[in-house]
């Protein structure tokens, strides 16, 4: 374990049945006493908002305590290195990224201008496919993609689990895809504004996102045309550092329709592409991906999935979520990745409460 503390991985349920074999004694407390103090010294959920520690240092930023400070020669290359990054990878990855962006502005506002057709579709997506690779390489990207022939398709959804706002470059990188998204303004509202003439996006404004069925019929009609680009949706609705995946929202697999995960591993030895939003603000966060080494990332497209008859939408959605913590190599966590800036609900509280309750009645310690 990476974590300040070291967990006995063993289940509460096997804990309790231990526990209770023999008569109550007030030594199995302490059990609960101890689960106490790992979830305040460290709990699983909060250091999944935090950039994962690396076991040695990638001259970047320091992610291990231990890593303070190893020798002058390795000091001396740091230096070095920054003098690299900031100098000479930083000015050409500037440039690279404003011809990017400048040309997704006006290669979709100037496609947008023609009628509805499949030649205006045709352009639509080599200009999103050609900007998508320059804002790439404006971040010295090295993507890998896997089992190619399960891209998603049109009239699909397409769901990921999420680490970054680069997520939807990495991906249009290699394909092109419907956004599903709040509107903006500043910078990202221009692009929007743009980007949607050309392509069917989904924006919504701020109020509307909080109209769930509002949000659900909007995009049912989306699906519904087999001719439109598949949706694009991160369920987790924030972003985790790419060592788990936490809960799936189920708005996404209420609507019908093909599921296509992927999965999405970034390798954090060349740059941390984890954004900490509640440390960093977007320009922040740019400046530190674009002074990295580079961003490298696997990409995997699962095989499609669609929702059982004796399915419900939760169930739908933990069963895509296995499938991408599977192939990603990331730990699958239950928790909402709304506690990165909420409480936990009182419900979910009074559910552990139940089963615990279950299982002590189980194990024959109430009766």
């Amino acid at each position: 374990s990476q974590g300040i503390i070291e967990r006995d991985e063993t289940t509460m349920e096997k804990e309790i049945a231990l526990l209770h074999r023999a008569d109550f004694e007030f030594s199995h407390i302490f059990y609960f006493c101890r689960k106490g103090f790992e979830a305040i010294v460290e709990d699983e959920v909060t250091q999944r908002f935090s950039s994962e520690e690396l076991l040695s240092w990638n001259l970047l930023t320091r992610t291990n305590v231990n890593f303070h400070y190893i020798s002058l020669r390795l000091t001396v290359v740091w230096v070095i290195g920054v003098i690299v990054r900031y100098c000479f990878l930083l000015p050409l990855r500037f440039t690279l990224a404003a011809i990017g962006i400048t040309s997704m502005i006006v290669g979709t506002t100037a496609v947008g201008q023609l009628p509805n057709s499949s030649v205006k579709n045709y352009l639509s997506e080599v200009v999103h496919l050609t900007c998508s690779r320059i804002l790439v390489r404006a971040l010295s990207g090295t993507i890998h993609y896997h089992n190619k022939e399960n891209r998603p398709r049109k009239g699909g959804i397409c769901v990921a689990n999420h680490t970054s706002p680069i997520d939807a470059i990495i991906l249009t990188n290699d394909g092109c895809y419907a956004m599903v998204g709040q509107v903006h303004g500043g910078l990202m509202g221009i692009i929007q504004r743009a980007t949607v003439k050309a392509c069917p996006h989904v924006w919504f404004e701020r109020s509307e996102m909080k109209d769930r069925h509002l949000v659900t019929k909007r995009l049912r009609e989306h699906v519904a045309d087999k001719s439109k680009l598949p949706i694009l949706i991160f369920p987790e609705g924030t972003c985790i550092n790419n060592t788990s995946v936490m809960m799936f929202k189920k708005g996404s697999f209420e609507i019908g329709g093909t599921i296509y995960p992927v999965a999405i591993k970034y390798d954090p030895q060349f740059g941390d592409a984890f954004w900490n939003s509640s440390k960093y603000n977007i320009v922040s966060y740019l400046l530190r991906i674009m002074t990295s080494w580079a961003i490298v990332c696997n990409v995997w497209y699962l095989p499609p999935m669609v929702r059982k008859e004796d399915e419900d939408a939760v169930q739908f959605a933990n069963r895509v979520r296995s499938a991408i913590a599977r192939q990603g190599g990331l730990t699958e966590l239950p928790w909402d990745g709304g506690l990165k800036r909420a409480k936990v609900k009182d419900t979910f509280k009074e559910e552990q409460q139940k089963n615990y309750s279950k299982m002590l009645v189980r194990n024959g310690s109430i009766g």
